[in-house]
């Protein structure tokens, strides 16, 4: 019983039971109450046809007593008949239809009616009729009031059959009508429970379901009881509650994540716009710098920030920076400078207990350049603004590389510039102030000796000569080192010697240049500059020509020189007059480890090409292990 109360399901079960129940029982007391009804109208039809066999009775009686004379035939068939009518009725008196309609109780009026009758029909109406044929019967008269005797009983008996079935369609339709009433009242009782205790409370859940859909959890179930859905109310006033704590949390996280992305952006945002000054290389790492940690500092609500590099030659520590700095570091090269200067504040969160310090490496690969040491409350640092700071100390180090490897290029380009001046000095000028220096001394020799004037004017000739080709060096020199590039590279470089050549030669001088940026170095720049300006300059002297080309092409991992005319050409294909001019190219194609060819063009004049390969392009195909590369990187890094 507890159970019914409590549980909805279980009650709406129990009512289906209980109207399934009603219903079986009534459909099979109604088939009871069929089977039992069964067999009545055939007794009311025997019953009916025993009192219609009766007055055939006495019709055949009265034609056998009180007939016309008739022949002894018609007589016998009368008799006959009358036996047979007698017999008829004696077996529809006693037969199973009639027998077995009626109840075997003794004390029912339909039984004892049914007994009467053929109690009298045994003992009186039966044996008279067997009499009447011989004459030694009773009158006609007493065989009509016997008759009629029992054909009143039967008509009692029929009656009381009728009756029987009556009571009974009767009992059976109040049967119906109670189950009905019955099964009305628990389907009625079934739907006020179902509406009050299912309906209205679904109803209920399904408001609070789509306030809660639209992050309203305030609204609360009202659902009283101890079924399911009262059960179920009180869990959704549960989860509401904690949805809408875990919501309201949920919002505040979201807030404070909000506003911690966008202090991050703001952060990423000054680190961007600084790293310009702080990749520029012509900055100072103070002056870049210091603003930017300051207003990350302010951002990320910490600071002081102090950064400190490594020497590269002893490893030793130090202080190159600080945010908030009472007085001028001991390192500072410009007195005009104020970047740790400004807006000074004492550093009482460094001596406090409610600090702590976070030490970031600032390195590149595995070289160490120094330590970004990062104060901050006491307080546990998120995620993102340790990335931060992580991302803060990686672009220091860029800075702080690319500055070294700035000045290391700037001295290494000083000496290769200073390297490639004493060189060109020693291959071109300088030999040839020694061959006129061992003239001179040849001349002093033969002074002494009283040469002739004819031989001391050939020595004179010859010096001469010296000093016109050292003269003219000097201003090839000169007017190489003197070259402004307008671009980076050798191609502005011959682009200026195309224009001076074309001016001074009356003629077009074309430039085909197809050479990646950066592949050739200066030494290499300098040597192919000068091979082509001294072809160009034996084209002015000594060609003649309307006409001239200067190709300079990379392709196949070789650089392709080409100089060509219109001119009158060589003499000799094979073997071309070795002037100085040749002598010079011829030395500067074997430093570059070149091949050089001189020949006659097929339609006319003269083609110089030199072919060599880059030194970028012999690095690229040796293909260096990552040994090497490591320490070739350290040793820059240094």
């Amino acid at each position: 019983m507890k159970l019914l109360q409590r549980s909805l399901v279980a009650r709406i079960i129990a009512s289906l039971l209980a109207i399934s129940g009603m219903a079986l029982i009534s459909i099979t007391l109604t088939m009871a109450m069929s089977n039992s009804t069964r067999g009545d109208a055939a007794a009311i039809n025997v019953a009916g046809s025993l009192r219609m066999n009766a007055y055939q009775i006495m019709g055949a009686l009265q034609r056998v007593e009180y007939g016309p004379q008739e022949t002894n035939e018609e007589r016998l068939n009368s008799v006959e008949q009358l036996e047979t009518l007698v017999a008829r009725f004696d077996q529809r008196l006693y037969s199973a239809a009639l027998e077995q309609s009626i109840p075997l109780d003794e004390h029912h009026e339909a039984r004892h009616q049914l007994e009467k009758i053929q109690t009298y029909w045994q003992r009186t109406l039966s044996p008279a009729l067997e009499d009447a044929p011989t004459g030694d019967g009773i009158a006609l008269d007493a065989f009509h009031s016997m008759i009629a005797t029992l054909v009143s009983d039967i008509e009692i008996l029929v009656t009381q059959l009728e009756n029987s079935t009556e009571a009974k369609v009767r009992l059976l339709g109040l049967m119906q009508v109670l189950f009905l009433v019955l099964i009305a009242i628990v389907v009625l009782i079934s739907l006020y429970d179902v509406r009050h205790n299912l309906v209205l409370p679904l109803r209920q859940l399904m408001v609070l379901a789509r306030e809660a859909a639209q992050r309203n959890f305030t609204p609360r179930s009202q659902i009283r009881g101890s079924d399911e859905l009262a059960l179920l109310g009180d869990t959704f006033n549960t989860m509401s509650a904690e949805l809408a704590s875990s919501y309201a949390a949920l919002e505040d996280k979201v807030s404070r994540k909000k506003l911690e992305l966008e202090r991050s952006n703001q952060a990423m945002r000054v680190m961007h716009d600084a790293s310009r000054s702080l990749y520029g290389g012509g900055n100072d790492l103070c002056s870049s710098a210091a603003p930017m940690l300051r207003e990350l500092e302010e951002l990320l609500t910490l600071g002081p920030i102090r950064l400190s590099l490594n020497d590269p030659f002893d490893q030793r520590e130090m202080p190159v920076l600080e945010t908030h700095s009472r007085t001028r570091p001991e390192y500072c090269r410009d007195q005009h400078c104020h970047a740790c200067l400004i807006d000074p504040r004492p550093l009482e969160i460094m001596a406090s207990d409610q600090a702590q310090c976070l030490l970031l490496p600032i390195s590149v690969g595995d070289t160490l350049l120094g330590t970004l040491e990062v104060w901050y409350p006491n307080e546990r640092l998120n995620d993102s603004t340790r990335r931060l700071l992580t991302i803060l100390a990686d672009q220091l180090a860029t800075a702080v590389y690319l500055q070294r490897r700035i000045e290391e290029e700037q001295h290494v380009t000083l000496i290769n510039e200073r390297t490639i001046i004493a060189r060109e000095l020693h291959d071109s000028l300088a030999q040839s102030l020694s061959y006129l220096k061992m003239q001179v001394a040849r001349l002093e020799r033969m002074q002494q000796k009283d040469a002739t004037k004819e031989a001391q004017a050939a020595v004179f000739d010859e010096l001469r000569v010296g000093l016109n080709s050292a003269y003219r060096q000097l201003r090839e020199l000169l007017t190489t080192f003197r070259l402004k590039l307008e671009g980076p590279g050798l191609q502005s470089a011959l682009r200026q010697t195309v224009d001076e050549f074309t001016q001074r030669m009356g003629a077009t001088v074309e430039l085909n240049y197809d050479v990646p940026p950066y592949l050739l170095n200066p030494n290499e720049d300098i040597h192919v500059l000068q091979i082509i300006r001294e072809a160009l300059a034996n084209t002015h002297k000594h060609a003649q020509a309307h006409w001239a080309a200067v190709t300079v092409r990379f392709a196949d991992a070789q650089l392709l020189v080409r100089v060509e005319d219109d001119g009158i050409g060589l003499e000799d294909d094979s073997s071309p007059p070795m002037h100085y001019g040749l002598v010079i190219i011829r030395d500067r194609a074997t430093t570059l480890n070149g091949e050089l060819s001189i020949a006659n063009r097929p339609t006319g004049g003269i083609r110089i090409e030199l072919v060599f390969t880059p030194l970028t392009a012999r690095l690229i195909q040796q293909q260096p292990t990552a040994a090497d590369s490591d320490s070739h990187f350290g040793t820059g890094a240094s």
